[in-house]
């Protein structure tokens, strides 16, 4: 994925550390999530984040969920992503959280483990999971427990610009069988026929799908089921080394302008100026980079993929989840049913979340879905995925800022790509060990 598109790439975790004792202390002291759905009046407060456009559909949402339950009152309570954490760690360390929290993977773990989350399994009166996949209901729970319910999933993917392949008479690859020294010849087919005009791939390595997919291809693991970091140093270095010969090579753009881009916004990236055929995203993201293009794209199935055992696997878009210390546990899982599972729901969010993990609202709406939308929900529909890798632990939450450092480092040559494993590994082990 184009590293400027990730909005973590310079975040930490916003739980400090008046925060995180207050977590530790708050249990799951609120009420019973089993209890039957009351008819007295009820507030329930819900936050999340994200854009105008997010907010009026929550709002439709809601509009309609108190319609069915008139004496559930619900109370909004949105932000943009860079105070969205500072504001959901100050409320918690009051034990003044919201009911409802729209969460995210990198922090998951780190709400969970310190008490702050309702155990959603036992909220199964209210709140099904019949029509979720297994691998996709695993993306939300920490040590067995499900924590989280997934909004929407995405996929690490290869995006292809075929107007750009058929310009210099280059065939699309056969995604079935590729490997990743097909994707590199590939790259360089193209940057010799457009005399450097358009580079073959867009330099990637600032975000942790490229290194999940890199480390389970290899048989490994970005971190092990007791949370340390377990990539072997190896693997990760040839990561790096791979990233490092496309660049040395003119395969991919000089060190400056990949960094550049890696701050920049989406439609800055190589695949949305057509000066990249080959690029990594998550294939949510193929709309967004299609229109900023204006050419024909295509989501392709990533190199190295082996049938019997595949790399790839769901990455939940974010997660609801219910505060542990919910008065009203039963009726805050009663709105995460409605708007995870209910046609309803789907119809007026749609992709806004990612492509629904609900597979029957999933299905339900692709129909009514843009083209390029439905070209995700259909890429995620039919790819073989592997379990998902372990949430991110937590401390690790600040993992691609220490990723975008090392990778730079490798590009300019400051490093070799073993020495950056080596400092990766302890660096991030650090942030786990200190948490």
């Amino acid at each position: 994925m184009h590293a400027g598109t990730t909005r973590r790439s310079v975040l930490s975790l916003a739980v400090g550390t008046a925060a995180a004792a207050a977590l530790a202390a708050c249990g799951d002291s609120g009420g019973d999530a089993s209890d039957e759905i009351s008819t007295d009046p009820v507030t329930l407060r819900f936050t999340w984040w994200g854009s105008d456009a997010r907010h009026k559909r929550t709002q439709q949402v809601i509009d309609l969920f108190t319609k069915a339950h008139p004496n559930v009152t619900v109370k909004g309570e949105f932000k943009e992503w860079n105070g969205y954490w500072d504001s959901l760690a100050t409320t918690v360390a009051a034990n003044d959280a919201p009911d409802i929290i729209q969460m995210d993977e990198l922090y998951l773990s780190s709400y969970a483990e310190r008490g702050a989350l309702l155990d959603l399994g036992t909220a199964t009166k209210h709140l099904s999971t019949a029509d979720f996949d297994a691998g996709a209901l695993e993306t939300g729970k920490v040590g067995g427990k499900q924590y989280a319910i997934p909004t929407g999933l995405a996929a690490y993917a290869i995006v292809a610009n075929t107007d750009l392949l058929a310009e210099y008479k280059i065939a699309l690859p056969d995604d079935s069988t590729w490997t990743w020294d097909d994707l590199k010849n590939l790259g360089a087919q193209v940057s010799r026929a457009s005399g450097g005009k358009v580079h073959g791939i867009q330099s990637w390595g600032f975000d942790t799908g490229g290194v999940n997919i890199w480390a389970r291809q290899a048989g490994a693991t970005l971190y092990g089921d007791n949370g340390d970091v377990a990539i072997p140093p190896a693997v990760l270095a040839g990561f790096w080394q791979y990233l490092l010969d496309l660049a040395k090579q003119g395969i991919a753009p000089p060190p400056s302008v990949t960094v550049e881009r890696a701050g920049a916004a989406l439609d800055q990236s190589g695949s949305a100026t057509n000066t990249a055929a080959f690029g990594t995203w998550w294939n949510t993201q193929l709309p967004s980079v299609a229109e900023a293009s204006g050419q024909n794209l295509k989501l392709l199935r990533l190199p190295g993929e082996k049938a019997a055992a595949p790399a790839a696997y769901y990455k939940p878009s974010m997660f609801w989840s219910v505060s542990a210390r919910s008065k009203h546990p039963a009726e805050a899982a009663l709105l995460v049913n409605f708007l995870a599972n209910t046609a309803e729901a789907g119809d007026i969010l749609l992709t806004d979340r990612g492509v629904p993990a609900n597979t029957k609202v999933r299905a339900a709406i692709t129909p009514k879905l843009t083209a390029g939308d439905q070209a995700a929900a259909e890429y995620l529909a039919a790819l073989k995925v592997g379990p998902p890798p372990r949430v991110t632990p937590k401390g690790a939450s600040g993992i691609e800022a220490i990723l975008k450092r090392h990778s730079e480092a490798v590009l300019f040559e400051r490093q070799t790509p073993r020495q950056a494993a080596a400092a990766f590994i302890k660096e991030l082990q650090a942030e786990i060990d200190a948490a």
